[in-house]
This record gives C-alpha cells, sequence and structure tokens, in this order.
C-alpha cells in the first residue's frame, strides 16, 4: 500500500491536523505529563494560550488551576496501572470559565521500537447535563413531597368524612327512636342504613393501601354483614351472603354499588319474607369480565305475583339513578322462588347462581 506520509514532519502535520479536528477538548501529553499537542476546542474551552501551554507540566497550567487531585489520580495512579479509562468524571471550578463538570477519556500509547510513552487525554463537558439531571433530582424530591402532603391531607378529610358520617347515622338512628310514626321510623331507619353504607366506603379508604381504589370482597361483606346485623329480626333469622370477584374499584364506583347492595337488600329484608321461611336467603354476587361486571341481589322469599305491578318508592328512585350514573341496566325477575335483581354493565352472562 502506497503511504504519503514519507517523514516525521509530514506525520507531525497530520497527526496535529486531526488533534484539531477533534470536537472535544483534547490533550497529548508525554510520560511527565507535559503537554506535547493540544486541540483548538480546549484552547477554546479553557480560555487558555496555545504558547504557554504547549511543553508545559499540564498541573502548571493557568497558575495550576489543572493541578485537580481527581486529574492526579487518573494520571498518576489508574493509567500506569490499567492503560486506558473511560468516563473518569471530574469536577472543578475553572478560574476561567467557572465550575465544569468533565469525563475524561485517557489512553496511554506505547510504541513498538521506542522506550517513550505518550498519554492522550479527552475531555467531555457535561456540566449542562448534570445540572439537568440535579434539577430533575430537585422536582423529583418536591413532588414526591407534594404526593406526601396531598396523601395525609386526604386521609385527614377521609377521617373527618368518616366522623361526619357516623355522626349523622347515630342522629337519625336516635330520631328513629324517639319519633312515634312508625312509617316516619322506618323512613328514618333506612336514612341511616343509607349513611351507613358510605361511610363504610370511607373506612376502606381509611384503612387501604390505597386512596383511590378498595377490595370489592371485602366492602360488600362487611356492607351486607353492617345491614344484616342492624336488620334482620329474630323473628325471621335472614342469611345474608356475598359472593364476589373482581379485585378492587375505585372509591367512586364503590360509593355508587354500595348504596343500590344497601337499597336492595333492605327491600328484600323489609318484604321478601312477610311469612316465616326456614333457610330464609339473600344473596349477593358482583362479577366481573374485562370491563363490564354484573351485580345481583336475590332472595328466595314470596317473590310477586304475576301482573302486580313493581313498586315505586325512594330507594327505588335511588337504585335507577346510580344505575344510570353507572351506565348499566337493571333487570328484574320475580315469582315463586323468589326476587332477582340484577344491575349490569354491558353484556354479561352470569356464572354465579341466584339465591334458592
Amino acid at each position: 500500500m502506497f503511504n504519503p506520509i514519507s517523514n516525521i514532519e509530514d506525520a507531525q502535520t497530520l497527526a496535529q491536523a486531526i488533534v484539531n479536528t477533534i470536537a472535544e477538548p483534547f490533550l497529548v501529553l508525554d510520560e511527565q505529563f507535559r503537554v506535547l499537542a493540544a486541540s483548538r476546542s480546549f484552547y477554546q474551552t479553557f480560555k487558555v494560550d496555545p504558547e504557554q501551554t504547549r511543553g508545559s507540566l499540564l498541573y502548571a497550567l493557568g497558575d495550576g488551576q489543572w493541578d485537580i487531585p481527581a486529574l492526579r489520580l487518573l494520571l498518576e495512579t489508574i493509567i500506569p496501572e490499567k492503560t486506558a479509562m473511560d468516563g473518569f468524571e471530574v469536577e472543578h471550578d475553572f478560574p476561567n470559565i467557572g465550575p465544569r463538570t468533565m469525563l475524561l477519556n485517557a489512553r496511554k500509547v506505547l510504541y513498538d521500537h521506542s522506550s517513550a510513552i505518550t498519554i492522550l487525554l479527552a475531555f467531555n463537558d457535561i456540566t449542562a447535563r448534570r445540572a439537568i439531571e440535579r434539577e430533575k433530582e430537585e422536582l423529583l424530591g418536591r413532588t414526591e413531597d407534594l404526593l406526601r402532603q396531598k396523601d395525609v391531607l386526604l386521609r385527614e378529610m377521609e377521617h373527618r368524612v368518616a366522623n361526619s358520617l357516623q355522626i349523622i347515622a347515630s342522629i337519625l338512628l336516635l330520631k328513629a327512636r324517639s319519633v312515634t310514626s312508625e312509617e316516619t321510623r322506618q323512613h328514618l331507619k333506612d336514612a341511616h342504613q343509607r349513611v351507613l353504607s358510605v361511610a363504610e366506603v370511607q373506612r376502606h379508604l381509611h384503612t387501604s393501601a390505597g386512596i383511590e381504589e378498595i377490595d370489592v370482597v371485602s366492602y360488600l361483606s362487611k356492607l351486607c354483614s353492617s345491614l344484616a346485623i342492624s336488620m334482620v329480626g329474630e323473628d325471621q333469622p335472614i342469611v345474608v351472603n356475598v359472593t364476589a370477584q373482581g379485585g378492587r374499584i375505585d372509591s367512586q364506583k364503590a360509593v355508587s354499588i354500595g348504596l343500590i347492595v344497601t337499597e336492595l337488600v333492605l327491600n328484600a329484608i323489609k318484604y321478601a319474607f312477610p311469612m316465616e321461611k326456614a333457610k330464609a336467603l339473600i344473596q349477593v354476587t358482583y362479577e366481573t369480565a374485562g370491563s363490564d361486571w354484573k351485580l345481583t341481589v336475590s332472595d328466595n322469599g314470596a317473590g310477586k305475583p304475576a301482573g302486580e305491578a313493581p313498586s315505586v318508592g325512594l330507594g327505588t328512585a335511588i337504585v335507577e339513578a346510580l344505575v344510570k350514573q353507572l351506565e348499566a341496566k337493571v333487570e328484574v325477575i320475580s315469582d315463586t322462588n323468589g326476587t332477582s335483581v340484577s344491575v349490569t354493565r354491558a353484556t354479561f352472562t352470569s356464572r354465579i347462581p341466584r339465591a334458592a
């Protein structure tokens, strides 16, 4: 192969041209760490005089501004042992250009026909990148602080709301005991149970790990247990059973479903068993399939005679409003086997049998 470089002077000219072409600051040092050559980028970046740089000891450049402990470690300890080092980070406050963070890449060059050693040193200024990273870390820290404060405030709000609901429920119950009208007393008791169903959501939000979702199985089980304890009389024992799947649901949906269950269970307790019945059962089921779900409250009570118009009261109006809010549909089946009310979101085929 033809080699156009025929003498040392030409080789030196080519080498200097290569050094000047490199965009990053670049130095060529001898084994005593004296500057043999420097790139234009080095002079421009660090604002040093070429005449005072070439042949000078690196540590003496710029009145000693390059006498950096981390740089000494790289050149005097690491390079002699490893011959190469990439991404060695150095932070220093340079008098002419201010604080800088540099990544240093170094190579020790050994020659076949000479004992001389040359060290190549490239500088990558990452000051701006590190500043952005620190700013991101600070923003992340402030964001985490704000989220923690938000969590504390939400927990405090939930606690106060739960307390307020308990107070309201207690007032309604006390009022129900003091009125003389049986109809008014029953309305107050119904209102008391509606408030308790909302309070149950608040308790789950306060005790669960998340503040936006609650476990549907635990929620419905505790809600129905509370309804059974407070509403089922000794003259007609009724078992309220819950079979649910679907993991967790958001708190807004939980409130609506809880109110629907409250109304339907209360209605079944009051009207499904006008006469004493052995093994009286109210079955509450919640099933999911993807984003679709189905809630069913069924009983094995008396049902309604054929042709009898469904009753329309406050409870029915509440259920219809909540069903519409959930973008669902309601279906009622009532026969000699009892009554089943299903609230379905989209198309869903039930896999759990109704009460029987």
